[in-house]
């Protein structure tokens, strides 16, 4: 059995991309998990996709529209989630007036 491991916020790997604040609190050969944080009116950099894997987005707190190639867009509240088939570019767009943060995990992570 794997040992159980807890991270803190703290521990978390941080860093911007355009305006949304990303954690990444795990990332091995099986999969990639963090988070994005948007504030209101802000919009997050072009995630290009992934070759190998499938993300999933889940809305933990506010809104957010996640905006895919061709112009397709959804909306998502909290509580709600997408998954993001591979290689469909995407990117997060906070146009509400509250906070958004989307949880996300992408399996299997892209090779190194």
């Amino acid at each position: 059995m794997s040992e159980l491991k807890v991270i803190r916020k703290n521990e978390a790997k941080s860093w911007h991309e355009d305006d949304e604040l990303c954690h990444l609190y795990r990332e091995d050969d099986q999969m990639v998990f963090g988070t994005s944080y948007l504030e209101p009116g802000k919009i997050g950099a072009v995630d290009p996709g992934h070759a190998n894997g499938k993300e999933v987005f889940y809305c933990a707190l506010g809104k957010v529209i996640v905006e895919f190639s061709k112009g397709t867009t959804i909306e998502l509240s909290a509580g709600d989630a997408v998954i993001i088939p591979e290689t469909e570019p995407h990117k997060l767009i906070n146009k509400f007036d509250e906070p958004t943060l989307i949880v996300w995990s992408l399996a299997p992570p892209d090779p190194k």
